[in-house]
């Protein structure tokens, strides 16, 4: 029965590497690869393994080495990525990332750590001559992203970013159908939202460090907050001190979506205002209410979330709207639909799942099924990349100008004034006090990887 599954998961695996194989040598690239790739994963928690599974769906790696600071973690992930992949062959375990890099000689790197490791870690892991898969936002201050991206075109490492709508099925058939075709006419107003409730709140009390978790590798350069319980639950994400809010978060993903559809870069100005307006009583430091502007010649981008109350409309609580002047498109995760202004008929598509491809997904604990075929596409595209030396779809820079502009939204938000970044000089032109905070401070030893 065993020997069967595998044989079965072997097909699988063989026949959605196949499909895409088919596709990317209608362009004129080649999937075929040349050696067996050896693969470390830096952070096991839940998206890491996810993450992983997903490449390991489409192409028969070698996971060599897995990485994380929770030895709890580390074990299962072991486990399950034994099982998971072709060769049976069990990962060595770390809990230093920096060990792992120098036992091994690895073709590429998955990092799906909290936020402020990924500009370290990334930029250790292509030093040491991998490609990666980096999950977003790639940095926690602007000058970190530009450190990344420097490194990666000094090495001509390939980094794909965890932005997968642009790998999204039916994201792709309405930029095709829609944007491509022209049915909206001039664009010159996008509303991107999130309204889930998804701020942490509480007061836990400060508690013992469990001897599992080594707590201070775990908070590396950030500041190291007494520890009231494990962060990796999802807990590190409602504090700044890690991450950039709900902004830098899910704004980060609708942001980089329209950005990809519209052919935008980086935004003439950034405004923002918001704070903690309703949910004061807790300890966490993000805002649960900002609305930020993305201003471009002709078109604003206007971002919203608030973690309390409704949704503006419950069947997008996290999505973008994009009018013109023939036309509107709504987009999510699940679905997208355009609404013609006059003549004209509706066009609408849903997401696309993989159920039957890949039926061990309905196994997976905590898996996002309507993101697996996304990722997997993403993976595949990477791959390609590595192996055809081109541009991911979500390259390093890319991930570089939708991460930014969402953390000089909340620089905006907290200094009550617009900002205006030159990507050039790497500067906030005519604001020294905005550009002394495009660099955090990092807690010693540890050394930001910037260097002007």
């Amino acid at each position: 029965m065993i020997e069967n599954h595998l044989n079965r998961r072997k097909f699988i695996q063989g026949t959605g590497a196949l499909f895409t194989l088919s596709a990317l040598q209608a362009k004129g690239l080649s999937l075929t690869p040349s050696k067996r790739m050896k693969v470390g994963l830096i952070g096991a928690g839940w998206y890491g393994k996810s993450d992983l599974f997903r490449l390991i769906q489409v192409r028969d790696v070698d996971v060599v080495a897995v990485c994380d600071v929770d030895e709890k973690h580390l074990e299962e992930a072991g486990q399950l990525i034994s099982k998971r992949q072709v060769s049976g062959q069990h990962p060595q375990l770390y809990q230093d990332y920096r060990d792992m890099l120098a036992d091994h000689r690895l073709d590429l790197v998955l990092i799906a750590t909290p936020d402020h490791w990924h500009a370290r870690q990334a930029i250790d892991a292509m030093r040491s001559g991998a490609h990666i898969y980096l999950q977003k936002p790639i940095s926690v201050d602007v000058l970190e992203g530009e450190a990344i991206l420097s490194c990666a075109r000094k090495y001509n490492r390939k980094v794909q970013v965890g932005t997968q709508r642009r790998s999204t099925a039916h994201l792709i058939n309405a930029k095709e159908r829609v944007i491509d075709q022209g049915l909206l006419g001039k664009i010159s107003h996008v509303e991107m939202c999130c309204y889930y409730h998804m701020r942490k709140n509480g007061n836990p009390p400060q508690q013992p460090i469990p001897d599992f978790l080594d707590y201070d590798m775990w908070t590396g350069p950030a500041p190291l907050r007494p520890y009231d319980g494990l962060p990796h639950g999802g807990w590190w994400r409602t504090f700044m001190e890690y991450g950039n809010g709900i902004t830098g978060d899910m704004g980060m993903h609708m942001f980089d979506t329209v950005r990809w559809l519209l052919h935008l870069k980086w935004p003439k100005r950034i405004s923002a205002t918001g704070g903690i307006y309703v949910q004061k009583n807790g300890k966490s430091t993000i805002a649960d209410t900002q609305t930020a502007i993305f201003e471009y010649e002709g078109l604003n981008c206007i971002w919203q979330h608030r973690t309390w109350g409704n949704a503006a409309d419950p069947e997008y609580p996290w999505a973008f709207i994009i009018y013109g002047d023939r036309g509107t498109l709504k987009g999510s995760v699940m679905k997208y639909e355009y609404i013609p202004t006059g003549e004209g008929l509706p066009i609408r598509g849903e997401v696309v799942y993989e159920r039957e491809k890949f039926p061990e997904d309905l196994q997976e604990p905590r898996i996002e099924l309507h993101t697996a075929p996304a990722t997997r596409q993403h993976m595949l595209d990477l791959l390609s990349a590595i192996e055809n030396d081109h541009l991911p779809i979500a390259d390093i820079e890319e991930g570089h100008i939708s991460t930014a502009c969402c953390i000089l939204a909340n620089l905006a938000m907290q200094l009550n004034r617009p900002v205006q970044y030159d990507p050039h000089r790497k500067i906030c032109i005519g604001d020294p006090e905005a550009t002394a905070l495009l660099r955090r401070s990092y807690r010693a030893p540890w050394q930001h990887p910037y260097v002007s």
